[in-house]
């Protein structure tokens, strides 16, 4: 069978016997469409040299250009080929949540420049485009249709009756779940998963998902390598069940990745759900035929605790069983992002009492926790808010030395980068930020903590300027990425082979290899405030070849080769990779 048969066969079997031929021919139509900008691309295979920045549009901004020129021209100039992908967050037309409430797909926000402008980013980098598809701005043009009783736009939302049993419905948020909105033909109660502004649509209706997908090959004709599918999880709704990973978002998934495979291979699809790992991870499908890559939530929560604890056992225990079901498939890898950090991923894995220790920690940081509720009424920790170099703070000692603040960042960031995956980079965290609570308090909203948008005079004055905290992680961070991607002959790539391996509990050690088996990269993490001292032969590193061996990259950590043996020595929050060749 064809990609384009079974195309249409996942089309009939998501909707089965409700599905007209009028909506497959429909689909014929959208499909047959497609004009992409480009039709020679080969197919993207991830490299070491793959890693994303994540990032608004109006990020850095300059009374002199458009905040997307701003960034393409800050990007160009100042960071270059550290990265080799842009994941620009929603930058259409919004009523809230800093672009996750969309008004129309089809615009890019004036205030934030123009598709020539998000086109020609995209000549310099990969774009990733953020597919916000759960839910749609109250103001869109659909929600005034469905508002005015247009019949077309009256199946696109879904409306509950009174006295209808919604507790089993999962709840990300504290909030109500249905809004009452006013209607020509009365009041209706909606359905909205996130807020009173972001109604849900409804996949029940072909033609809903018609729409979606004319939407996402827009995308792609307009340069857009990734597709970002946000909040996925929750897109099907099914009365009597929790409403979450229903196996028709995975076949929606699937039909996503389908007609990417036939009209756009270069396209790779990456699914955004913020749940416990074995949920999570159920995004990759069988390995063939899903996302090709899922958000690693479970990673910054762990991290995190991690370097609170001055103890990485059960960080490295939880990378033990990382495995992947094909080459196909690999890790989204990061740690912080637009969000906060979340909580839910790290249940079952940090202990209870532990992650209220996070949590109380974080507060007293000066970040906030956000709940969502539970069917019985209680809520629990859904993330905390706050900047992530900030999370990794000490509150019991104030006006910690720059140097220590960038040593402990940029040792949390190093773990994203080594771990086998495609790491992701949040802005904030490339550039050294704090946590933005004048933000919080001018919109009343705990993530705009960490959504701070940049003058790019006052950016590149301070990334300029000698000792300050932005200069030492920006310039940490693009020296790791350099040497990640240029410098270590591929064993960072995502398809290589990883082992954790077990040497000092206050010690993050990964051994990567190359897919070839050329090379091997040894990396060490120091998550304490300790030295650390290792004789490489007295610890499970023995079968590597001392005498053959080169640092690629070095932070507060040194080898020291002798005739008789080598000495490792690893600061407080210390780096050390070592690249091996073959044979090694």
């Amino acid at each position: 069978m064809s990609n384009y048969q079974q195309i249409l066969a996942c089309f009939r079997e998501i909707y089965e016997s409700e599905l007209s031929e009028a909506y497959v021919h429909r689909l014929n139509k959208i499909l047959n469409g497609f004009k992409p900008l480009q039709n020679d691309l080969p197919s993207l295979e991830l490299t070491e040299r793959d890693s994303i920045l994540i990032t608004y549009g109006d990020a850095i901004q300059s009374i002199k250009s458009t905040p997307l020129k701003t960034l393409g021209e800050f990007l160009r100039n100042e960071v270059g080929d550290a990265i080799s992908t842009v994941h620009l967050l929603p930058f259409f037309p919004y009523s809230s949540d800093d672009g996750f409430s969309v008004i129309d797909f089809y615009q890019v926000d004036p205030e934030i420049g123009s598709w020539e402008d998000v086109i020609d980013l995209g000549e310099t980098y990969d774009l990733m485009f953020d597919a916000v598809i759960n839910h749609i701005s109250v103001r869109s043009e659909w929600f005034e249709r469905f508002l005015r009783d247009e019949q077309s736009y009256q199946d696109f939302f879904i409306t509950v009756d009174e006295g209808v049993d919604l507790s089993k419905v999962f709840r990300p948020r504290a909030l109500p779940l249905l809004t009452e909105f006013q209607t020509a033909d009365g009041s209706k109660k909606v359905w909205t998963t996130f807020s009173i502004d972001q109604v849900d649509l409804n996949y029940h209706h072909p033609e809903v998902l018609l729409e979606i997908t004319r939407i996402l090959l827009m995308f792609v004709e307009r340069g857009a390598r990734f597709i970002r599918l946000d909040a996925i999880a929750y897109i099907w709704k099914e009365l009597g069940t929790n409403c979450l990973h229903h196996q028709k978002v995975h076949r929606i998934v699937q039909f996503f990745r389908l007609i990417f495979e036939e009209l756009a291979p270069y396209v790779q699809v990456i699914t955004e759900t913020n749940v416990p790992h074995e949920e999570n991870i159920s995004y990759f499908g069988d390995g063939t035929n899903e996302a090709q890559l899922v958000y690693n939530f479970s990673l910054p929560p762990l991290v995190l605790h991690a370097f609170h604890q001055q103890n990485a056992l059960i960080l490295s225990q939880w990378a033990k069983t990382l495995v992947l079901p094909s080459k196909q498939t690999s890790f989204f890898n990061f740690l912080a992002s637009h969000d906060g950090i979340g909580v839910t991923p790290a249940k079952g894995l940090i202990p209870e009492e532990e992650i209220e220790q996070l949590c109380e920690r974080v507060k007293r940081l000066g970040g906030f926790v956000s709940y969502k509720g539970n069917p019985d009424g209680t809520r629990s920790p859904y993330e905390l808010n706050i900047n992530y170099l900030d999370a990794l703070g000490d509150p019991a000692k104030e006006d910690e030395p720059i140097p220590l603040v960038s040593d402990r960042f940029l040792a949390s960031q190093s773990i994203m980068l080594a771990l086998k995956g495609v790491p992701g980079i949040y802005y904030h965290s490339l550039l050294g930020s704090r946590s933005w609570n004048e933000g919080v308090r001018q919109t009343g909203r705990k993530r705009t903590i960490n959504r701070e948008k940049l003058d790019i005079d006052s950016l590149l004055e301070a990334l300029h300027e000698k000792g300050s905290l932005r200069q030492l992680v920006f310039n940490g961070l693009m020296s790791m990425l350099r040497s990640r991607a240029f410098n270590a002959e591929g064993a960072f790539s995502p398809y290589g082979e990883q082992s954790i391996l077990d040497v000092n509990d206050k010690l993050m050690a990964i051994l990567r290899s190359a897919p070839n088996q050329t090379s091997r990269v040894l990396y060490l993490c120091n998550v304490s405030a300790e030295n650390i001292e290792l004789i490489p032969q007295d610890q499970p590193l023995g079968d590597l070849n001392w005498q053959n061996q080169k640092v690629i990259y070095a932070r507060n950590a040194s080898l020291l080769s002798g005739r008789a043996q080598e000495k490792v020595l690893i600061g407080p929050y210390g780096i050390l990779w070592i690249l091996f060749r073959r044979g090694n």
